[in-house]
């Protein structure tokens, strides 16, 4: 099954009742946990989608997300960081693991980048094509610099935020970020996308 996300950053407000969500969910309430679910999947499949090269592999990391996230929910707590920085923390884990045990690569045939119903033909190549470029582009880059710039503009976490998932103080964050994006900018000229 072919499920299509929409990969572009948009900062969404965590979910009002979250809290009682999360706790209803602690109870073993499966809809609580579904709703959370619904709120969170398309935020979680955008976060992997720039982390790794396939599509399919990305559904399956998501699916794995929530799947650890419902076995481990009593670890985590309310107060200390939000959900979704707890989600973002075991997609990261998923990730590392992922590109530990397996040391294969995808022919760029077998990709299939996303897009919109709204597009033309000639626009849908073109996203596919700068979609592709991104994720090639930013795997050249550390795994921190990787880590720093999915999480602040496709996710679109605030520094403080991103600081507490990367154990990193808020000023090495922007530094992190800032090198991240020069080396980005510099990949993308290479290759003549920008």
């Amino acid at each position: 099954m072919n499920v299509r996300y929409n990969t572009t950053a948009r900062s969404e407000p965590p979910l009002p009742d979250e809290a009682r969500l999360i706790k209803q969910a602690k109870s073993g309430n499966s809809e609580a946990f579904a709703q959370l679910y619904d709120a969170y999947l398309e935020r979680v499949y955008r976060y992997i989608y720039f982390r790794v090269s396939d599509d399919a592999l990305t559904e399956d990391l998501t699916s794995q997300v929530f799947l650890k996230a419902w076995e481990n929910l009593d670890r985590y707590k309310i107060d200390s960081s939000p959900y979704i920085a707890w989600l973002y923390t075991v997609a990261r884990n998923l990730v590392i693991d992922h590109y530990r045990t397996k040391k294969e690569s995808l022919p760029l045939d077998d990709i299939t980048p996303l897009a919109s119903e709204d597009q033309t033909p000639l626009e849908e190549v073109e996203v596919r094509f700068s979609l592709q470029a991104m994720r090639d582009s930013l795997q050249s880059l550390t795994d921190d610099q990787q880590q720093v710039l999915i999480l602040k503009f496709i996710a679109g976490l605030p520094n403080v935020d991103i600081a507490k998932m990367m154990n990193k103080k808020e000023g090495a964050v922007r530094a992190l970020q800032m090198r991240a994006l020069q080396t980005l900018s510099l990949r993308m000229e290479e290759k003549d996308i920008i």
